[in-house]
């Protein structure tokens, strides 16, 4: 089974909270849009420290890196069966100046042809209304357990 491990950065504004997602790169994903963005993640090696894991792939997505105090969040578990593990993290973040790594994909599909492509197109802050329709659906889930640690501090 594959595993990921990223970040689900957040703010506080007015009482209100909102989230920063990306969206992934490439043609595949160049006209979607809700249930199409992402927390930044990546995949981890086995026996690598998760929480690493994660800082990097925000590092490689962004440009930018993080570091504070972490929630874990229970993982969860996306549709194609990778098992994602996430970390939130109380931070603002300037989405202008942000720049993402480059990746070669397979295109178009099963082609055997390459090209290079942003692996990550776009960032955002949604408010949480926002978030949960852009986010792919399985990772809604750590919205969900955020919200409920935070309604209980």
């Amino acid at each position: 089974m594959k595993i990921s491990a990223g970040i689900l950065l957040f703010k506080r504004s007015e009482e209100q909270l909102f989230y920063f997602l990306v969206h992934p790169g490439g043609p595949f994903w160049k006209n979607k849009d809700l249930g199409a963005w992402s927390i930044p993640k990546g995949e981890a090696a086995e026996g690598e420290s998760l929480l690493e894991r994660a800082k990097i792939e925000f590092l490689e997505e962004t440009g930018k890196s993080v570091d504070g105090n972490f929630i874990e969040l229970m993982p969860i578990t996306q549709k194609a069966g990778k098992k994602v593990f996430a970390w939130a993290l109380e931070q603002d973040l300037e989405t202008s100046g942000l720049s993402s790594n480059m990746i070669t994909i397979s295109w178009p599909p099963k082609s055997g042809k390459t090209m290079e492509i942003r692996e990550i197109d776009r960032w955002e802050w949604f408010s949480s209304e926002e978030a949960m329709q852009k986010i792919n659906p399985a990772q809604a889930g750590f919205i969900v357990q955020l919200e409920e640690i935070l309604s209980s501090e």
